[in-house]
């Protein structure tokens, strides 16, 4: 069984036992996290559309940990204008396992 989840303003496609890097939660580390908007459950007998999401359907998961992603550089530049600006970021994200698929 998988299922499509939303969270974070992203979509991401799961089953159980699955690692994902999610947008920063505010939950600790070693708690558990559900996911209520299951946009889609594919089971062996067929697949459920939410509309805009499933009824009833819940994805749980355990926080591993947070962190930070790789650094992106960031460079305006505008020419003939002697303009330029050089900044870095690193996304902060968090990092779930998938524990069970409840439709």
């Amino acid at each position: 069984m998988y299922a499509v989840i939303e969270t974070g303003g992203k979509q991401y496609r799961v089953q159980e036992g699955d690692v994902i890097f999610v947008e920063k939660l505010s939950a600790q580390e070693g708690e558990t996290v559900r996911f209520d908007k299951v946009l889609l459950l594919g089971k062996e007998n067929g697949t459920v559309i939410g509309t805009p999401t499933v009824e009833g359907a819940s994805v749980t998961g355990k926080v591993e940990k947070h962190g930070k992603g790789k650094k992106i550089t960031v460079f305006k530049f505008k020419p003939k204008k002697r303009y330029k600006r050089t900044k870095g970021h690193r996304q902060p994200f968090t990092k779930v396992k998938i524990e069970k698929i409840e439709a």
